[in-house]
């Protein structure tokens, strides 16, 4: 939900940054990769409940996972490949956060833990699909146009996770809770896009079929001399 207008916000900033990376030769790939093994760093730290050393690992994921982006943009290296490469990981990456503090507390995370997976996975596959298709119709991306594929909208977004995994270090007695609620709104999520997704590719397939119907066979376009 907040995505549209924190993008626009951070993306000047990571442009020094990106510059300079550009110059030492890094490519956008290697910061996926780098990033995704920082992050990962954080289910020991969570499991080990150093909450504030895992709190360092997922900003620092987050950091290079704006720089990969930026740094593909302004290098000119922006392919399907990084794009699939770096969507695959930050999922990875986002169950990879409630999976630490489950191990931190199985016996007070785990259900709430378990059900935020759940959702996690309902949002991702949801967000996935519906790009698949988008791409198939072409359909437009009018907020994120820089993006290798189609983002769906949605209550909970990548912002919004961020936030939730800051506030799970901060107040990790309260994981539980947050998890439980935020579940919800990925409930929500799940459900909007579902909706809103089948109805728009169902416009998009009528349309199709209805242009198809206006075109005039090859047999009926001929004209036959006697």
């Amino acid at each position: 939900m907040l995505d549209k207008f924190i993008t626009p916000v951070i993306k000047p900033l990571l442009t020094p940054v990106v510059m300079l990376m550009h110059k030492r030769g890094i490519t956008a790939d290697q910061l996926t990769v780098v990033g995704f093994l920082v992050g990962l760093l954080a289910v020991p730290l969570l499991a080990f409940e150093m909450w504030y050393g895992a709190l360092v690992a997922i900003a620092l994921n987050r950091i290079l996972d704006g720089l990969d982006g930026a740094l593909a943009r302004y290098a000119n290296q922006s392919s399907s490949a990084g794009g699939f490469l770096d969507i695959t990981l930050d999922f990875l990456f986002y169950a990879a956060i409630p999976l630490g503090f489950i191990l931190a507390n199985p016996e007070q995370n785990a259900i709430a833990g378990s059900l935020l997976l759940a959702t996690f996975i309902g949002t991702g596959s949801s967000f996935l699909a519906f790009a698949i298709a988008a791409e198939k119709f072409k359909l437009e991306k009018p907020q994120f146009k820089y993006k290798s594929f189609y983002y769906l909208n949605g209550l909970t977004e990548g912002t919004e996770t961020i936030a939730l995994f800051i506030a799970f270090c901060i107040w990790p007695q309260y994981f539980a809770v947050m998890a439980s609620i935020f579940a919800i709104a990925c409930g929500i999520t799940i459900f909007t896009r579902i909706h809103g997704g089948y109805h728009t590719l169902k416009q998009q397939e009528a349309d199709a079929n209805k242009a198809a119907e206006n075109v005039p066979s090859s047999s009926n376009s001929e004209v036959i001399d006697d």
